[in-house]
């Protein structure tokens, strides 16, 4: 019974979605709205699930997020794609921004010039810095995001010229939220995985450097970079950990041991990033301490008003994610009482109660 247990688990784990963002606080303030103007003129999102708002929804994969229960407290109550209940980090950063309402997918079907000269996401729920990680997923990888931003570039110097694109890209913000999905699928996942927890991170550490100075050779200048959140506490870590063997089996209790790796990870990006600001001329890069804001919910739930912090609100919340929550499953009654929506990505109220943090942060680089 236990080995049946534990395939089933191992096998959901194979419809993860990285768990790792940036948000900012939720502000009715829109562009049309105000009398000043944005103090960044877009916001441009490279990266996973958790800010994917909609890239997913053409592609031939298990990973998306355009089904219901997904998107049941967005506007409309429609699925757009985006993996929560509601709006994602990136959308409540261009609303407190006064840029507009939320950030769309660069593939939408409906992507107007106007929503492109004031940011899109290209970022690709799945997605990793690992070519294993996307290889196995069949979602965008960062390469390709990459390309994607240059073919966007090149259409927006059709609409308003190339002074006015390079002007464009250089104010901009570029949020990088990625590494998730390659820790827990391939560190913690793999069988006979060849790298330490220490050199998959320095692997990582450089995929990341090289994707921040092709962005930066774009013209790229302000960029807010992510660190991983406490792994061992998204809800689907701590169901597998709970069948692993030790005096803790059957316990609903966050990995330890993932969390620690978080942040050694985390150390090491900031250090990473303070010395590429020192050698990219005229860049401003600031790291989202993502795992000390989750932490602090998961440990003073009460203070943010979470009820529940180690079960998402889809299904049993301890496994469905994906294609793994859809509609029929049973809900909880509130999912604004639940740090997480499904068992690896937050819910809409989880972005909110991050968003202070993360705007005074945004706020140094104006």
């Amino acid at each position: 019974m236990e080995g049946k247990i534990i395939t089933t688990v191992f096998v959901a784990i194979f419809f993860s979605f990285a768990f790792i963002t940036a948000c900012a606080r939720p502000a009715p303030t829109t562009t049309a709205a105000s009398n000043q103007s944005p103090p960044f003129p877009a916001v441009f999102a490279f990266g996973d699930s958790t800010i994917d708002s909609g890239n997913n929804n053409g592609l031939m994969t298990i990973f998306r997020g355009d089904h219901p229960p997904y998107g049941e407290d967005f506007p409309g109550h429609i699925p757009t794609g985006r993996f929560s209940n509601g709006k994602l980090a990136t959308d409540f950063l261009v609303a407190s921004l006064g840029i507009k309402h939320a950030l769309p997918a660069y593939l939408s079907p409906s992507l107007t010039e106007q929503d492109l000269a004031t940011g899109v996401s290209f970022a690709s729920g799945g997605s990793g810095l690992d070519d294993a990680t996307t290889a196995l997923t069949g979602v965008i990888d960062m390469p390709r995001q990459l390309q994607y931003f240059d073919e966007a570039m090149y259409r927006l110097e059709g609409n308003i010229g190339r002074n006015a694109t390079q002007e464009l890209v250089r104010n901009s913000i570029f949020v990088i939220s990625v590494g998730t999905n390659d820790v827990v699928f391939n560190l913690y996942r793999t069988p006979n995985f060849q790298h330490t927890p220490s050199s998959y991170q320095d692997f990582l550490l450089q995929r990341i450097q090289a994707f921040i100075q092709a962005l930066y050779e774009q013209g790229a200048r302000k960029f807010g970079v992510a660190g991983l959140p406490p792994v061992g506490c998204l809800p689907l870590q701590v169901t597998v950990g709970s069948f692993m063997p030790s005096p803790h089996m059957l316990q609903r209790l966050c990995v330890t041991e993932q969390n620690i790796d978080s942040q050694t990870y985390n150390s090491k990006l900031q250090q990473l990033l303070f010395s590429l600001q020192s050698s990219l001329l005229d860049s401003a890069i600031l790291y989202f301490d993502i795992c000390r804001s989750m932490m602090d919910m998961i440990t003073n739930p009460t203070k943010y008003g979470f009820q529940n912090t180690l079960q998402g609100c889809c299904g049993t919340g301890i496994m469905e994610m994906g294609p793994l929550c859809v509609a029929g499953l049973p809900m909880c009654p509130d999912a604004s009482q639940l740090i997480f929506w499904d068992s690896m990505h937050p819910s809409q109220a989880a972005y909110k109660a991050i968003a202070d943090q993360f705007l005074q942060t945004v706020r140094q680089l104006h």
